[in-house]
């Protein structure tokens, strides 16, 4: 699959230093893992586009970068997000807002999760990952991703060798932070980057809840450089700012646990019949979830999770 880059929006900031482009590429649409393991090349081409920032240095023009790149969850960018995001430009660090959703005219996946799956938003950041690479402001080698909820799943599962090396077995992400991500899919090859990936998610969260997250990562670290962080008394969503409140249409999974086969089909949860079309995963879902999810933010967790993000871009992308 061939890889297009269009510039379409330059705006310098004299004042800021800041420098912002739109940048459009070629993706793709698959439904699985299985789908990009397997055949590729053989789904649907998708143009997609992301917000690429660089705080310019004007005294030194030739300055190489390292780049956050942030994906977002299911209810698409909020301002927690671009939050983080102006946290990394003011360390020095270019950041690549993907936009997944709008590429796709899509507003959000609450409760519609098979409308912009995972593993198109995946192709999505490797894509992304491929021209950002041949950016010369950008340092190749010091790209990291991030993500919040399904953004998360994109930041935790592109670490996961068989999906990666289909997609791309040259190129790596140097560091994965993934913000309350599903860590109920239980995947049979744990082979992943070895690369750093951190997961940051709430005691209390009952969208993506916090032990699978545990469990998963005690499965893994003795051959993954990965490791967990549980903040006590949070929900999803704990670095947002405001109160709690219950979303009605999301699907909680706290009691589901999904297996996920070498050749990336995920299973219903007590059987072994593959969630690989919509209509699936939509009776798989059926077996273990249930609808009404508690989101909003927890001060104390806010602080220490942007601490948190701060110090591990610092530690594993500053050049």
């Amino acid at each position: 699959m061939k890889n297009f880059l269009f510039i379409v929006f330059i705006s310098v900031s004299l004042n800021s230093q800041i420098i912002n482009e739109k940048i459009i590429f070629q993706s793709a649409n698959p439904f699985s893992f299985h789908d990009v393991i397997t055949d590729l090349k053989s789904h649907e081409k998708q143009e997609v586009y992301g917000n690429l920032v660089i705080p310019f240095d004007s005294l030194n023009p030739n300055k190489k970068y390292p780049l956050v790149l942030g994906v977002a969850g299911s209810l698409g960018w909020k301002k927690h997000h671009y939050d983080y995001l102006t946290m990394y430009q003011e360390l020095g660090f270019a950041t690549f807002e993907l936009n997944s959703f709008k590429s796709r005219n899509i507003e959000s996946t609450v409760g519609k999760q098979t409308q912009v799956t995972t593993a198109a938003m995946i192709i999505d950041a490797y894509k992304a990952l491929e021209i950002l690479s041949n950016d010369p402001r950008i340092l190749k080698d010091n790209i990291s991703i991030t993500g919040w909820s399904l953004g998360g799943a994109v930041t935790l599962f592109s670490g996961w060798l068989p999906l990666k090396n289909a997609i791309n077995k040259e190129l790596k992400f140097a560091s994965h932070l993934a913000f309350y991500p599903p860590c109920f899919i239980e995947p049979e090859n744990l082979d992943f980057t070895d690369s750093p990936i951190h997961i940051l998610i709430g005691e209390l969260d009952d969208w993506t809840p916090s032990d699978p997250c545990i469990t998963f990562v005690d499965k893994i670290k003795n051959k993954v450089n990965i490791d967990v962080t549980v903040y006590k008394d949070s929900h999803h969503g704990f670095d947002r700012e405001g109160g709690l409140e219950i979303n009605e249409t999301g699907y909680s999974f706290k009691d589901c646990t999904f297996k996920l086969t070498k050749n990336g089909y995920v299973l219903m949860n007590y059987f072994n019949v593959p969630m690989s079309n919509p209509f699936l995963q939509k009776i798989g879902f059926l077996f273990c979830t249930t609808r009404g999810v508690t989101i909003g933010g927890n001060v104390a967790a806010r602080i220490k999770s942007f601490d948190f993000a701060k110090n591990f871009m610092i530690k594993t992308i500053q050049d």
